[in-house]
């Protein structure tokens, strides 16, 4: 899908949640030639970690982690005058440090106005320690593939990159693919794509839903540490604020909003699987636990299919991602998309909420 153009694996936020160091490993090995971070802090351990693959820092350091960023090799954002200067003097005598220039070609987050590009791109030739080696932009709704904007930032982009080359000045590196940049919008592949949330397994946005496929890498499971039965009328959960109308089973899960379930998952229709059933989340998700409704008690009357089946502790909890039914015959799923829409957000949000108390298994 990105023809020519090189692969850069966002691994900002610890890894999109999923675990940094290993997800840098696994693109690195299948063909990703630099790795992007959103702050010098997070690109010292992948360099512990043995990560020798470029590692471009996408906003501009602040001038107390400059060196920082020198010592550990990684490829520093500029775009503010000053910042030039500022990095340039964190080099030795005889050392060279590539950086890049971002442009703010729309999206009016960070990034240099298009018409101050040339002269802070001739300032860093100018250095005797400091490269150019790229120039990029972000786009800011390459996620609604019908809007126009996208189409102005990139013309945007490509005259301040004509600007550049009819001074004489090599951009390096030019690239402004997000995932959804690379997804929908061709033009926006230029030499290099960053990807993000597609690296995951997850599209950028529901409407872009099945139009590659993606297969998410992350999985969330747990399993049961209690079962019991509530009485008719009795609530669950910090402020009891839901009540049974009947003799009900329920499990609880031990995971809670520290751990990156949303406390308000019980109340816009949070479930989780268990024995390949959609099993509801009931009552206020607490700090470290939240509960789960199995169906009515022993002897109560008939309830959702499947409800009755036996749960015991130890049985395994599929917050997200895939399970079986207790007969192999079915497949049910919970996305982070599906969570997203449940507490109107987006699935980035939900990936990277999941907490550092939840260990990370990697399966190859």
């Amino acid at each position: 899908m990105a023809g020519t153009a090189r692969l850069c694996a966002v691994v900002k936020a610890d890894g999109y949640g999923h675990g940094a160091v290993e997800v840098a490993r696994t693109a690195v090995a299948h063909g990703a030639t630099m790795l992007a971070v959103a702050l010098v802090d997070e690109g010292a351990p992948l360099r512990e970690a043995g990560i020798g693959a470029p590692i471009l820092v996408l906003s501009e350091p602040p001038v107390d982690a400059l060196r920082d960023a020198w010592e550990l090799g990684l490829t520093p954002t500029l775009y503010h005058e000053d910042a030039v200067a500022r990095a340039a003097e964190v080099v030795p005598a005889g050392g060279r440090w590539g950086v890049q220039l971002k442009v703010d070609t729309g999206m009016h987050r960070v990034g240099m106005v298009p018409d101050r590009v040339v002269d802070v791109a001739a300032a860093v030739v100018a250095s005797p320690r400091l490269v150019l080696d790229g120039v990029f932009t972000h786009l800011a709704v390459a996620d609604e593939p019908d809007r126009p904007e996208t189409t102005a930032q990139l013309g945007r982009f490509d005259a301040v990159i004509s600007d550049l080359r009819a001074k004489g000045i090599d951009p390096g590196t030019v690239h402004a693919a997000n995932s959804a940049g690379l997804i929908a919008h061709p033009a926006a592949r230029y030499a290099l794509v960053r990807a993000g949330i597609a690296v995951y397994g997850l599209a950028p946005a529901p409407r872009m839903e099945g139009m590659v496929d993606l297969r998410p890498a992350m999985s969330v499971v747990s399993e049961v540490s209690h079962v019991a039965v509530v009485p008719a009328g009795d609530g669950v959960s910090y402020g009891l604020r839901h009540v049974f109308d009947r003799d009900t089973t329920v499990a609880t899960v031990p995971v809670g909003y520290a751990d990156g379930v949303s406390r308000r998952l019980w109340s816009t229709g949070g479930e989780v699987l268990i024995g390949g059933v959609r099993r509801p989340i009931r009552g206020v998700v607490t700090m470290d636990q939240l509960m789960v409704e199995l169906g009515p008690a022993p002897g109560g009357a008939a309830g959702p299919a499947g409800a009755h089946a036996a749960v015991a502790r130890g049985d395994e909890v599929v917050l997200l991602g895939r399970q079986a039914s207790a007969d192999g015959v079915a497949v049910e799923e919970i996305t982070a998309g599906e969570w997203a829409g449940h507490l109107d957000t987006i699935a980035y949000e939900v990936v990277c909420g999941f907490g550092p108390r939840l260990p990370r298994r990697y399966v190859r």
